[in-house]
């Protein structure tokens, strides 16, 4: 369960108060549009939801937004090696740690959380006396759909 929005807008606020940065118009419209938008969404996907509700906002002010958003901890930058860097809350922000399958045709990112996967990572790092502080789990392969759309020859490899 995501955080309350308002919550979200509120640690931001604080954050900027306490760096000294204003609360501008664009970055609410840029906050509202990240907050309430999907997971994993690229800079220019971003932009473009942002520009549905001001056509005036520019890639950089979108741009210094998530950095700004990242170095207050709201959100996180994920790099699924196809090039393009995607942002979504941070397991903080979003009140959960999940993990992500990626496919390597269509890009598609699904999201998990599986008990006995983070059981196991904490007893390993236990076996190495290993204290962890956070983890990300990325499992990189072919998705249901795309594997269906795959001809029966190729399948058969």
């Amino acid at each position: 369960m995501v955080e309350g929005t308002a919550t979200l807008y509120a640690r931001l606020e604080a954050y900027m108060a306490k760096k000294g940065l204003r609360s501008t118009a664009q970055r609410r419209v840029i906050a509202e549009a990240f907050f309430d938008g999907p997971h994993h969404i690229t800079i220019e996907e971003l932009l473009a939801r942002v520009r549905q509700r001001d056509p005036h906002v520019g890639y950089a002010t979108v741009y210094r937004t998530l950095k700004l958003f990242t170095e207050c901890g709201l959100a996180q930058e994920r790099d699924f090696g196809d090039g393009r860097t995607r942002y979504e809350l941070s397991d903080e922000s979003a009140d959960h740690h999940h993990d992500h399958l990626i496919c390597l045709v269509c890009s598609t990112v699904i999201e998990f959380h599986d008990d006995k996967i983070e059981t196991l990572q904490a007893k390993v790092a236990r076996r190495f006396g290993f204290r962890a502080e956070r983890h990300k789990h990325e499992i990189y392969g072919t998705c249901s759909t795309c594997l269906a759309a795959e001809t029966p020859l190729a399948r058969a490899r």
